[in-house]
């Protein structure tokens, strides 16, 4: 995916925020009134913005501001001149295009790994049990595009399970694609198990053995250019601590 100088200009509208914390005593660093920036793969929306609060919380006055989406995008519009203060990628062919721009702070650090589920509704009306069930002709699969790491994830998968799939959809991030089946567009769609376990009874998540053989690590680094150096490595070092992989490990993740 290409992200030009109109995917910068809508920056501002694409990041979240945990929002503003008052001051909750003298436990964190403090900020007065700082914002740090972190650019994440759209997997992990539910477990960041769950220690973005956390963050806050320890850091009285500080904001904690997110950019979900695919990797790939993402690292573009890092090298493209986007602030950021921390990158967080679900995979280590998206964090290299910003390591290969020398715009870390040091090595990337590989934090938690994730591994594909197929998704159904919760109904599971196509009566998916595993991936050849993928290739049935009245099956409606969707998967993300394969520059996204979930969609390169899918495609190792799949040829590890010697199985071809004509997707009726190709997304742009995992969200995307198990949306598709949360609105009942599709019948299953590859995707991170972290995500059916977010969406709940929404969705019935199905394990496959071909899934060990696409096991994607995500790396996190700060950046060279962070707004915000100090609090980048201590959002970074909040992440890599107990908490942040009590927090990780509750939502699926595994560790490295």
């Amino acid at each position: 995916m290409t992200v030009g100088a109109a995917g910068l200009a809508l920056f501002a509208a694409a990041v979240t925020g945990c929002g503003d914390t008052g001051d909750k005593g003298a436990g964190g660093s403090g900020g007065g009134g700082k914002t740090v920036t972190v650019f994440a793969a759209a997997s992990l929306t539910e477990s960041f913005t769950a220690l973005g609060k956390a963050f806050e919380g320890s850091h009285p006055g500080v904001r904690v501001r997110f950019n979900f989406g695919d990797s790939s995008a993402l690292a573009q519009q890092i090298t493209q001149g986007a602030p950021a203060d921390v990158f967080a990628a679900a995979s280590p062919a998206t964090m290299k295009t910003v390591t290969d721009a020398r715009l870390t702070d040091g090595q990337p650090q590989t934090f938690v790994r994730n591994r594909l589920q197929i998704a159904t509704p919760a109904d599971n009306p196509a009566k998916v049990t595993g991936i050849k069930d993928l290739a049935g002709p009245k099956v409606k699969v969707v998967l993300c595009a394969q520059q996204v790491p979930c969609g390169a994830a899918a495609t190792k998968a799949l040829a590890a399970a010697g199985v071809k799939v004509k997707p009726v959809s190709l997304e742009q991030d995992v969200k995307g694609a198990l949306n598709k089946v949360t609105l009942g567009e599709a019948d299953a769609a590859l995707v991170y198990r972290t995500d059916v376990k977010a969406a709940g009874a929404k969705v019935h998540g199905i394990d496959f053995p071909e899934a060990a053989k696409a096991i994607n690590d995500y790396p996190i680094a700060t950046l060279g250019k962070a707004p915000q150096p100090a609090l980048a490595k201590e959002f970074l070092q909040l992440v890599l601590s107990a908490q942040g992989k009590t927090t990780l490990t509750a939502a699926g993740f595994e560790s490295p």
